[in-house]
């Protein structure tokens, strides 16, 4: 064998190939593994925003349901009743009055309509310095009389108690003039004086007014007087009237 010949092998040649392949093959290996390890580290990485991620929608979306719960809560919640409105006691004892009954009484006797009553009432106890407080009385009206069931608008609430003082200023007129016309005698006006007396006391009663025995007298008492003087008046005035008449004929 020659040393031309293609066939022969190069003992140092075949060494340095085998070191050469053998380094080639560890370098893979490490190459490889080292890929792995990355591989992994940046699927955890994946893993941890993904876990991260979930965490803040989960944060997120508890914040959202406690903030919805609590708007739908106040939502919900009842406003709240004024002290003043929780202490009035007047018309208590018309728990479960109905309001067509009240208001076919008082239409039986008297001008006034229930809701006219009621309010007045109301804006005489709710009246401070610088006014009447309408718009606390129109929202509350349910939970100040019991017969009311609707809420009314301070515009409402003035209206009804203008109507009614326009009602009283006409009845008074009626019922004085009655009784200076002289229509009726000195006992039928007496008469007429204990009715609607006893109708009167009743509504105070009804409104919570406790009067005693000696405060209706009293007050019968003082009305008779008053009437008495009236009646005279009107009566002098009247014989005044026919002197000043006879004297012209």
């Amino acid at each position: 064998m020659t040393d031309d010949d293609p066939t022969a092998t190069d003992p140092e040649a075949s060494a340095d190939g085998r070191e050469q392949t053998a380094d080639t093959t560890g370098d893979a290996d490490t190459t490889t593994e080292d890929g792995a390890a990355e591989s992994d580290t940046a699927s955890e990485a994946v893993d941890n925003v993904d876990a991260n991620a979930d965490t803040d929608a989960d944060a997120n979306a508890d914040t959202d349901a406690d903030a919805n719960a609590d708007t739908d809560a106040d939502a919900n919640a009842e406003p709240e009743i004024p002290r003043d409105v929780q202490k009035y006691a007047r018309f208590k004892k018309m728990d479960g009055a109905q309001y067509d009954r009240v208001n076919e009484f008082l239409r039986d006797r008297t001008y006034v309509t229930a809701r006219e009553w009621a309010i007045a009432r109301l804006c005489a106890d709710f009246r401070t310095e610088t006014g009447v407080e309408m718009t606390k009385i129109g929202e509350n009206l349910p939970e100040l009389v019991p017969f009311m069931t609707d809420t009314y608008t301070p515009q409402a609430v003035n209206q009804a108690r203008s109507s009614f003082e326009g009602k009283v200023h006409k009845a008074g007129a009626t019922f004085l003039y009655g009784a200076m016309s002289g229509f009726f005698t000195a006992e039928e006006l007496d008469e007429l004086m204990y009715e609607v007396t006893e109708v009167a006391k009743f509504l105070l009663e009804v409104e919570g007014v406790d009067l005693s025995v000696a405060d209706e007298l009293e007050a019968e008492e003082r009305i008779s007087s008053v009437m008495r003087e009236v009646r005279d008046a009107s009566a002098d005035l009247r014989r005044e009237d026919l002197s000043d008449d006879a004297s012209d004929d």
